[in-house]
Order: structure tokens, then sequence, then C-alpha cells
């Protein structure tokens, strides 16, 4: 019996002096060696993918009618604008709308109308007023558009007017600018559900074309994350930016010349600032 104890004793001393011990009973032991690592949290980065190949008007054609300006006090004008429209018909919807899965306006084909490179505003009617400062210069760009805002491109489909208003409110008609030009256009606004996942990205080129060696346009986009992305186009056509993520974006688009700077001439950049949301906010 003393030999049994001795032998417990040996054995128990023994384990403590190598920092053994038992796990309680019903208690369960980890390893962190056969824990399945976390999956990683996928990061999406904004894209330009193409847009497909969009009905074609060819013969379409809007052209600046009418300008006009009545003095409105001592400081200001109110100018009025009428467009001629030949070949398109606004307020149609554009036969592929249901296939371009983007933002589409419910009432139809339209005009974009960018006064000094400022958001446009769409005309479903070939006209529209605008109250200007005296002693103020302009220019005004106006091109039709589908019925999902993406331009039509083919000539004749849009025009240029630059004006100025004089000092007593009466309107003076100048010289059509022969220097390289870029109008932003879209995207514009709030963007709402479904419609976040593809965002039209187009704009209109004056006086110059896109090439490998010539024009390019530099279109930055800064996500709601705080994350910049450089794009490059070599080719005036329109792009779906995808892949950005919820809250308020900026897009910089950039006139680059064949030099590789921005040309020292009237509207060759802009910003607009967009907001995505993943739906309507509860009331």
């Amino acid at each position: 019996m003393y030999k049994q104890l001795s032998y417990a004793l040996i054995a128990a001393a023994a384990l403590s002096s190598c920092g053994g011990s038992e796990a309680p009973a019903g208690s369960e032991t980890t390893s962190a060696t056969t824990q399945p690592a976390p999956a990683p949290v996928a990061h999406k980065v904004p894209q330009l993918v193409p847009v497909s190949a969009s009905p074609d008007f060819p013969k379409a054609s809007l052209s600046v009618g009418s300008v006009t300006a009545t003095p409105v006090g001592k400081d200001s004008a109110k100018v009025s604008f009428a467009f001629a429209v030949k070949n398109y018909e606004l307020k149609a919807q554009t036969a592929d709308t249901g296939s371009k899965l983007c933002n589409n306006s419910a009432q139809g084909q339209h005009i974009h109308f960018i006064l000094d490179n400022a958001p446009y505003k769409a005309l479903y009617e070939p006209k529209n007023e605008v109250t200007l400062a005296n002693g103020s210069e302009h220019y005004l760009m106006v091109f039709l558009s589908r019925s999902y805002h993406e331009s039509v491109k083919s000539a004749g489909a849009a025009a240029i007017y630059h004006f100025r208003i004089d000092e007593k409110g009466k309107l003076v008609r100048m010289d059509d600018p022969k220097t390289p030009m870029l109008f932003y256009s879209r995207p514009k606004g709030d963007y709402i559900g479904k419609d976040t996942a593809n965002i039209l990205l187009d704009f209109y080129m004056w006086n110059g074309q896109l090439a490998q060696e010539g024009f390019k346009v530099q279109a930055d986009i800064l996500t709601a994350e705080g994350e910049n992305n450089t794009f490059t186009f070599m080719a005036w056509e329109p792009k779906f930016i995808t892949n950005l993520p919820m809250g308020k974006n900026k897009i910089t688009l950039t006139l680059i010349g064949p030099d590789g700077k921005q040309p020292d001439a009237p509207n060759t950049k802009v910003e607009r600032e967009i907001n995505l949301s993943a739906g309507e906010p509860m009331k």
C-alpha cells in the first residue's frame, strides 16, 4: 500500500514539474491551426464597360432657331430659345430602352440643354427660357438625346451658341468657338436601387476628335469610399460605370491635348457629384 501511494505521489510531482494539466470534464479545446480562416471580403473596383450599340439616327438634326432677350429689371434679362428638330421624335421611347438596363426617362427622347457646362436641363419641347445677368458671356451646347440619356453623336444632331448679354440686357451673338471643347452630360443627380448597377458616362465633344495620338478625355472617379480611379477615353463613345459604392461619388472629366496637357481654353474640365442609394428611405 505504501508503495502504491509513493508511486502516485511521484507521478503527480512529475506531471506538475513538466507543466502538464488536464482539461476539466466537459470543456472544449480549440486550435488556431484547425479553425478555417475568415473569407476575405470582396472589394469592388469601379469599372467602365461598353454600352451595347444603340439605334442610330443619321438624318436627325437639331439647330438653334431663334434667340431673344428681354430685360428684367436693371440687372438681368430673360433669354428665350427656340430650336428646330428634324427626323427625330421628341418624347418617344428609344427602341432598345428595355434592353439597356440603365436609368431611362419615362418622358422619352429629349434635348440636352447645357449652358456654361452646368448640369443639363432635359427639354421635351424644343424651347427653353433662362434668366441671365447683364454683362455676362455664355456658351450653350444642345444635342439630341435618346430616352436613356445617351447623346446622338451623328453630324447635325447638336448645335452650339456663343453669346453675351450686354450691360443693358441686350443679346449679342458672338463668334462660334474654334477651340476643342468638352461638355459633360451623364451621370447626373441621384440613382436609386436597380439604376445604380449600370450608370451611363457620356459627354459631348466639339471641335475635336478623340484618338490615340490626338485628343483624349480623362475620367477621374472619386468614390464615396475615398478611392480615385482614372480612365482614359481615346474614342468618343459612351460607357457604363459599374461597381460604384453607395453614397456620394465624384466624376471629373478633363480634355487632354496631343501634348498631354489640358488646353488653355473654355470648357475643357468639368466636375459633377452623384449620389447612389440602395432604395427609398424608410418613412
